[in-house]
């Protein structure tokens, strides 16, 4: 009997015990999670795209002989800058200054035979008005004259012909520029008109081509003024290692039609080459003005979450809420993204804490600081080299 009394206590003991712990308070809730926000703001952004071009120079002089010879020197060093009217090759002159001794000697000819026919014409007029002659005789004398004159002229346009053939055996610059390496060496049979002696470039200022799809054609023309060149906007200039052209460069040609083949609009800028930087060929990037917005929205890219191709970020309410809302963004400049839809002015969105964060879940927002890639001032405007977009349109050179 004692020891189901002391049984029947150490049960009821137990029963106290497991119902006193059901009563104990659940643990409290954790606090939410601390976020850095940044209020949406907007202002003036210039989006810029970028594109492969070629440079060109604006004078490319092929250099060929107008006659025929042997090449006697060559007067200038491969690739050097020449001035106008130096001297570049010298070819044989000596049978052409045969040809031009020969032709004088033929002109002297031909005037000593004027000088007999003015003679003879003047006898002849005095004879025949005294009837001491015929009229014919007159007639032939007279005619015999003319084709006297006319045969001075003829050798005088030969002597002409044959200093000219003296005068191009030597060949000079046409222009100032950059000579490329001679293509023949002393010695070497020129042909007129025929053999490449060597190329002539010019190098300041430099041309450079571009060319711009279609679809972005009209948003070019909104932003550049054909007509009036000089109040058209800068282009700028990437080299192949990456670093800015010192020089912005200015647009003086647009194509007057598309290419119906590829689907493009040509484009040329003009740029100073003082330093001949540029040269002609050479690939290098067109940083270009596409379109202008005064009332741009930019956000920081840290804030935007991209999956698959959509992109979306979290916008907290005046409840404290975080809301997962989708946007509309073509273009980043540097850090931000520029929304095209979405987002509104004034609205608050997490810059900083994303992961921490679920659609609808109570978030402690923080103001984060400015160097967090908080929104530029409104006065801001984008920097044409930091201009990003994907697709580039390869550059045709013209024909």
């Amino acid at each position: 009997m004692e020891l189901d009394v002391r049984a029947g206590l150490v049960f009821l003991v137990l029963v106290g015990s497991i119902a006193g712990g059901c009563k104990r308070a659940a643990p409290p809730a954790p606090p939410p999670p601390e976020v850095s926000v940044v209020r949406v703001q907007q202002g003036p952004v210039t989006v810029y795209e970028s594109y492969v071009a070629q440079t060109q120079a604006p004078y490319t002089i092929e250099i060929r002989s107008q006659v025929t010879g042997l090449l006697e020197r060559q007067a200038f060093q491969d690739g050097v800058w020449v001035a106008k009217g130096q001297t570049l090759y010298v070819i044989d002159r000596r049978p052409f200054e045969a040809q031009l001794g020969e032709a004088k000697a033929n002109l002297a000819q031909a005037q000593a035979n004027r000088a007999n026919t003015q003679q003879n014409l003047k006898r002849d007029a005095k004879l025949v008005g005294e009837n001491f002659i015929s009229q014919q005789a007159y007639d032939n004398t007279l005619a015999q004259d003319r084709s006297a004159a006319a045969a001075v002229e003829a050798q005088r346009e030969l002597v002409r012909v044959a200093q000219l053939n003296l005068d191009y055996a030597t060949i000079s610059a046409p222009r100032e520029g950059y000579t490329s390496s001679s293509f023949v060496r002393a010695g070497a049979l020129v042909t007129a008109q025929q053999t490449l002696l060597a190329t002539l470039y010019s190098s300041d200022p430099m041309w450079v081509y571009f060319t711009v799809s279609e679809d972005r054609v009209l948003e070019l023309q909104n932003m550049l003024t054909t007509k009036n060149t000089d109040q058209s906007p800068d282009f700028h200039i990437s080299l192949a290692d990456g670093t800015e052209y010192k020089f912005p460069g200015r647009l003086n040609f647009v194509d007057a039609a598309i290419d119906q083949k590829s689907g493009t609009l040509q484009m040329r800028i003009s740029v100073p080459n003082p330093d001949r930087a540029l040269r002609p060929g050479q690939f290098v990037r067109v940083t270009a003005p596409t379109s202008k917005n005064p009332n741009a929205i930019r956000i920081p890219q840290q804030a935007v979450q991209e999956l698959q191709g959509v992109k979306s970020v979290y916008v907290v309410g005046s409840d404290n809420k975080a809301q997962q809302r989708q946007i509309e963004s073509r273009f980043r400049i540097g850090n931000d993204w520029v929304v095209d839809s979405g987002l509104k002015p004034g609205e608050t969105i997490i810059v900083e804490g994303t992961g921490k964060v679920t659609p609808g879940a109570l978030v402690k927002p923080v103001p984060a600081p400015a160097t967090a890639g908080t929104p530029p001032p409104p006065r801001e405007t984008a920097s044409p080299g930091q201009a990003a977009r994907p697709s580039a349109t390869a550059a045709r050179p013209p024909g």
